[in-house]
């Protein structure tokens, strides 16, 4: 099914959303990646402030490259989700409700998507230059030392991921892989 949906997440559409859904995200999404989110969950572990909203947003996983003259933004696509996995849980449970990446999480990832009904996406890797035309603003909000890896606040239209994990705990990587197994070739 192909569905149109807003950032931040609600709820209720965060219910809709089934695994092997397409989306197009419209509305605020962040960005971090490794170092960044390491500073988060360092903040959030000393009781400080952290340098997003996490409740009912959604955090893309990228460090785009420079944008070039009369750009937004430079290439925007997807990095290693599972880099993160070791922060995810403790920012799930602290309200953030998607996640854009590529590839597999771990179990306890998955879990806490189940606990805190939450959503994990997936960007198409190798199409950042694509995914780049979806974004129609880009500031960086924190950790500007950190370069391509500071959090971004950005405005998407239309965004293209497909719901790799639902509220639910279903996971495309794995019953895709069951499907395929039982076609009769």
């Amino acid at each position: 099914m192909i569905q149109h949906i807003k950032a931040p997440l609600t709820k209720d559409e965060i219910s809709k959303l089934h695994a092997g859904d397409y989306v197009y995200i419209t509305g605020t999404i962040y960005v971090a990646r490794d170092a960044a989110h390491q500073r988060i969950y360092e903040a959030m572990n000393a009781n400080k402030e952290i340098a997003i909203p996490l409740e009912n947003n959604i955090i893309y996983y990228m460090g785009p490259s420079p944008a070039k003259e009369g750009q937004v933004i430079g290439s925007a696509g997807p990095t290693t989700s599972s880099r993160m996995d070791k922060y995810t849980p403790m920012l799930l449970d602290h309200g953030l409700k998607g996640m854009i990446g590529k590839g597999k999480r771990s179990k306890e990832v998955i879990d806490a998507i189940i606990k805190n009904g939450c959503v994990y996406f997936a960007a198409v890797g190798g199409a950042g230059a694509l995914l780049s035309k979806a974004i129609k603003k880009s500031k960086v909000i924190a950790y500007e030392d950190l370069g391509a890896e500071a959090i971004r606040k950005i405005e998407v239209e239309s965004f293209p991921a497909v719901v790799i994990i639902d509220s639910e705990g279903n996971n495309l990587y794995e019953y895709a892989v069951k499907e395929y197994r039982t076609i009769d070739l």
